[in-house]
């Protein structure tokens, strides 16, 4: 058997992974983006991708903080904000269990959320390490905050619905 030949090859195929990934990542992001803008245009939010965008990131970047347990009050604020958001734009008509596309797991994420934001990040977590300490007035403070950023946005999306598409068209009632 040719070891040296499966190594120089192994090497070859790990040199073009990272050249791969660059190709292949983004062409399947913009893919996804442009699915997720699609979405939020049929749930009647303008900018569609604008929404998709920040949904988004306040889901990834919320989800981060919450993960290394960093600034957990903002974390879950952001949780709950999309979670509440997706609630009410998307799931809400749909019942209460989540196998019949309901809003039961996005209640389990954001009170999951605010479960960390109330009890704190613990030992292990960045916020620990850096000495801040968080307690339960900081998780009414991001219960607060989500419910506020989350009908912020509603009020918004409901708000662009009722105006006219183009200069030449009336307002939807």
């Amino acid at each position: 058997m040719d070891r040296g030949g499966a190594a120089a090859r192994n090497r070859e195929i790990a040199a073009r992974r990272p050249k791969r990934l660059a190709q292949d990542v983004p062409a399947g992001a913009a893919g996804r983006a442009r699915a997720g803008a699609q979405l939020f245009e049929k749930l009647g939010f303008r900018p569609a991708r604008a929404y998709a965008l920040l949904a988004g990131l306040a889901e990834t970047c919320g989800g981060l903080l919450l993960a290394a347990g960093l600034i957990t009050p903002a974390g879950s604020a952001a949780i709950v904000a999309v979670m509440m958001v997706a609630v009410s734009a998307l799931h809400l008509q749909n019942g209460f269990f989540a196998h019949k596309g309901g809003w039961e797991y996005n209640l389990v994420l954001a009170a999951s959320a605010l479960g960390v934001a109330f009890a704190g990040p613990g030992a292990l977590s960045l916020d620990a390490v850096l000495g801040l300490s968080w307690g339960e007035p900081w998780g009414v403070v991001a219960l607060i905050v989500g419910i506020m950023a989350g009908a912020a946005v509603l009020v918004a999306r409901d708000g662009a619905q009722h105006l006219p598409s183009d200069a030449g068209s009336a307002p939807q009632t």
